[in-house]
C-alpha cells in the first residue's frame, strides 16, 4: 500500500510538472511569457475585467519604490513577478523577483547598462520553464535560474558578434522558442543569431545586412504551415527562417528612402511588428510612418499593401483589435496624438489628443478594452475601442522618476505598472 501510494504521488507530481512545462510555451514552441504578452503583440488573454474603474483608479494591491530605474515591463509567472532595473549605484543591470504582494525576494546583477543616452534598463525578461532570459544594454545575453536568481550562462553577444547600434545601444527583449534564444546584433558579421537556450552555444547566425540594429524585439509568426522570425534593423524589415537563420526577404522602402526627404534622424525602429493572416505591420516615430506588408504564400517575399502617415508610433507599441490598429503618433519627442487605423485599408479612423495635457504613450489590450499609459504625466486610461478615443476611466501614477516609458502588463486579473523605481499592481476584477 505504501508503495502504491508513493507511486501515485510521484505520478501526480510528474503530471503537474509536465503541465507547468507545457504552459510555458505556445503551440508554436514560443515562450508565452515574453515581451508584450503571449504573442508579443500587446494583447493579454485575461477576461472578466472591469469595464469601468472606481474614482481614483482600480484598487491597489501593492506599491514599491525599490525596482531601480528602468523602462522594462513586469513579467508574471505563477506566484512570482520578475522585473529588471538598475542597481542602487546605477552601474549595473539587475534581475529582481517579487512575490505577488510586492515583497522583493532576491536581486541578481547580470550585466552592464548602455553608457550613453538613456542608460536605464530596457529588457523585459522572457521566462521559459525554470529560466529567465535577458539582454543588457551592452548586448550581453544572460540566462538566469528563476528559483534562486543564480546565473546559468552569459554570452557577451555585443562583443562576440561586433554589434552595431544607434545612439541608444541595445534595447531588445529576447525571443525564446524551441531550444533557441535570439539576439539581433546587426553589423558586419551577422544580423540575427540563435543561441542554445540551455548552454548559450551558437546554433546559427544569419548573413549580415551591414546596417545598425534597431531597438526592436523580433517576433515568431506562423503562416501556411510554416514559421518565420519577423524583425527589423534600422534600415530593413526582414523575415528569417527560425531553423537556419536564412534571411528569406527584406524590405527597406520606408523612412527617408521612401519619401526622398532628408531627415535629421537615422531610421529609428523601436516597435515590434503586428501580424495577422499573412499581413505584417511596422510603424516607427520621427515621421518614418507605418506600412503594411503582404507575406507571400511561400514566405520568401513581401509586397507593400498600404502606408499611413497618421500612425507614427514613437516607442509605445500598438495593438490590433477587431481589425483596427490602435496606437499613438509622433509630433515631436514630447507630443503625440492617439490614433486608430483600419487594418485592411490603412484609412484613418481617428487622430486625437488625450485631453488634459496628456501626451503619447504605450498601449496594450485585454478583454475588449484598451489600456493607455501617457508618457508625460503618468495617466493610465481605460479606453473603449471604436470610432473615437473614448476614455472611460483614468488615474495617475504619481511616484517614480524619469519618463513614463515602461509598457504595462496584465496577468491573472491584475494590472502591473512601472515608472522608474516605482512599481505597482492593481486589481482589474
Amino acid at each position: 500500500m505504501k508503495n502504491k501510494k508513493l507511486f501515485s504521488m510521484l505520478l501526480i507530481g510528474s503530471m503537474v510538472a509536465m503541465s507547468c512545462t507545457a504552459q510555458s510555451t505556445s503551440q508554436s514552441g514560443q515562450s508565452i511569457h515574453g515581451w508584450r504578452g503571449p504573442l508579443n503583440n500587446g494583447s493579454y488573454p485575461d477576461t472578466g475585467l472591469l469595464k469601468e474603474w472606481p474614482e481614483g483608479g482600480p484598487e491597489m494591491i501593492f506599491e514599491t519604490l525599490d525596482a531601480g530605474k528602468g523602462y522594462s515591463s513586469p513579467q508574471v509567472v505563477g506566484d512570482k513577478v520578475y522585473l529588471t532595473g538598475m542597481d542602487e549605484q546605477e552601474e549595473k543591470e539587475v534581475f529582481q523577483c517579487y512575490s505577488l504582494d510586492g515583497k522583493k525576494l532576491y536581486t541578481t546583477v547580470y550585466g552592464n547598462p548602455w553608457k550613453q543616452s538613456y542608460p536605464e534598463t530596457r529588457t523585459t525578461p522572457t521566462i521559459d520553464g525554470d529560466k529567465a532570459y535577458v539582454i543588457s544594454g551592452m548586448g550581453e545575453i544572460v540566462c538566469i535560474n528563476i528559483a534562486d536568481g543564480s546565473i546559468a550562462w552569459t554570452v557577451n553577444g555585443g562583443e562576440k558578434y561586433g554589434r552595431k547600434t544607434g545612439m541608444w545601444g541595445t534595447s531588445e527583449c529576447p525571443l525564446v522558442y524551441d531550444d533557441k534564444v535570439l539576439y539581433t546584433p546587426c553589423g558586419d558579421q551577422t544580423t540575427i543569431v540563435a543561441l542554445n537556450k540551455n548552454t548559450g552555444e551558437e546554433i546559427w547566425k544569419s548573413k549580415a545586412l551591414g546596417d545598425k540594429s534597431g531597438y526592436v524585439s523580433p517576433i515568431l509568426i506562423s503562416y501556411n504551415g510554416k514559421r518565420q522570425i519577423i524583425g527589423s534593423t534600422s534600415m530593413n524589415a526582414f523575415g528569417a527562417d527560425p531553423e537556419t537563420g536564412e534571411i528569406m526577404w527584406t524590405f527597406d522602402d520606408w523612412g527617408p528612402k521612401h519619401t526622398g526627404e532628408k531627415s535629421q534622424w537615422d531610421n529609428i525602429a523601436p516597435n515590434s511588428a503586428l501580424f495577422q493572416d499573412g499581413k505584417i505591420f511596422f510603424c516607427h516615430g520621427y515621421n518614418l510612418n507605418g506600412f503594411q506588408l503582404q507575406l507571400a504564400d511561400d514566405l520568401k517575399s513581401v509586397t507593400c499593401t498600404w502606408r499611413t502617415e497618421t500612425l507614427d508610433t514613437h516607442h509605445g507599441g500598438y495593438v490590433l483589435l477587431d481589425n483596427v490598429i490602435y496606437g499613438t503618433n509622433w509630433i515631436d519627442n514630447n507630443k503625440g496624438n492617439w490614433c486608430a487605423v483600419d487594418w485592411n485599408t490603412g484609412e484613418t479612423i481617428y487622430e486625437t489628443a488625450w485631453q488634459g495635457g496628456k501626451g503619447k504613450g504605450s498601449i496594450i489590450t485585454a478583454d475588449g478594452m484598451l489600456y493607455c499609459y501617457d508618457e508625460r504625466r503618468g495617466m493610465v486610461g481605460l479606453v473603449r475601442p471604436g470610432n473615437s478615443f473614448d476614455v472611460v476611466s483614468e488615474f495617475r501614477i504619481a511616484k517614480g522618476s524619469g519618463p513614463y516609458w515602461a509598457h504595462p502588463s496584465i496577468a491573472d486579473g491584475k494590472l502591473y505598472i512601472r515608472h522608474g523605481e516605482a512599481f505597482y499592481a492593481f486589481k482589474l476584477k
